[in-house]
């Protein structure tokens, strides 16, 4: 494409009860060419939107398995259930497993989610809160449980912050929207995807084959380093526009429609 932008995918919202008739040709079409995603991984889901399918019996053999061919599993919440209409740290969506909660509850969540993931053979380093809402304790936590990578934000590349935590963005849903440069997760919900939806995603990769990367490769060949002043200006300025200014004015609109 004549760009040096990058892309990853990521995949949301896996679990036992996810859409599997849809995520079955998802994962040949990953496998056909070689793409390693993101996937995140609900350890105990309890989150009624997500039971779309019967749920299968041999997940975690899945799991292990999408693990050994180097796919990247991530911790994505506990549960997936709710529990206040906190938007945390990025001021995304107004729903929360973390934000705002006690340090115990939000250490006993963590633990237990962990402890699923260990129990089934399961490593991980990622993690991908469920609605993008997490605070600043739930990252303190994170890290004193070895969770040092974060799949979330909005700036264009990978940096590592103040606690030693590494970023990786998501600015992008469903499908790849051009860019000349910078690194672009792309989030799928695949629960939501229908045959159409997947013969878009087969497209997208065609076109944009030689700039998908991994997050394995992309944290062997990035030199991580922080943000600065202005880098995080623009990221504010950014997320202000995306899910504040942009949110108010659709209300507006309605409300004269």
């Amino acid at each position: 494409m004549g760009t040096s932008a990058r892309y990853l995918f990521r995949f949301d919202d896996i679990c036992p009860t996810m859409n599997w008739s849809v995520w079955d040709q998802i994962e040949l079409v990953l496998l056909k060419y070689d793409i390693k995603p993101i996937l995140a991984v609900v350890p105990d889901n309890k989150d009624q939107q997500l039971m779309v399918s019967d749920a299968r019996i041999d997940f975690w053999d899945r799991v292990r398995q999408w693990q050994s061919w180097g796919w990247t599993i991530a911790l994505h919440g506990y549960q997936h259930v709710y529990v206040n209409q906190k938007s945390g740290l990025l001021g995304i969506t107004p729903n929360s497993e973390f934000a705002g909660l006690s340090r115990e509850i939000q250490e006993t969540k963590l633990r237990k989610g962990l402890t699923v993931f260990h129990s089934n053979g399961i490593h991980t380093e990622t993690w991908i809160a469920p609605s993008h809402s997490f605070d600043v304790l739930t990252l303190e936590l994170l890290k004193s449980l070895g969770i040092l990578i974060i799949s979330d934000g909005f700036s264009t590349r990978a940096y590592i912050d103040r606690m030693g935590l590494v970023w990786i963005p998501c600015q992008q849903w469903e499908r790849i929207r051009p860019q000349k440069a910078g690194l672009y997760t792309v989030v799928i919900h695949p629960n939501s995807w229908s045959g159409d939806s997947v013969e878009r995603f087969v497209q997208d990769i065609i076109a944009f084959r030689k700039q998908i990367t991994s997050l394995s490769h992309l944290l062997e060949v990035t030199q991580l380093l922080p943000l600065s002043t202005l880098e995080k200006f623009i990221y504010w300025i950014k997320n202000l526009w995306l899910f504040r200014v942009k949110g108010i004015l659709r209300y507006i609109i309605r409300l004269f429609a």
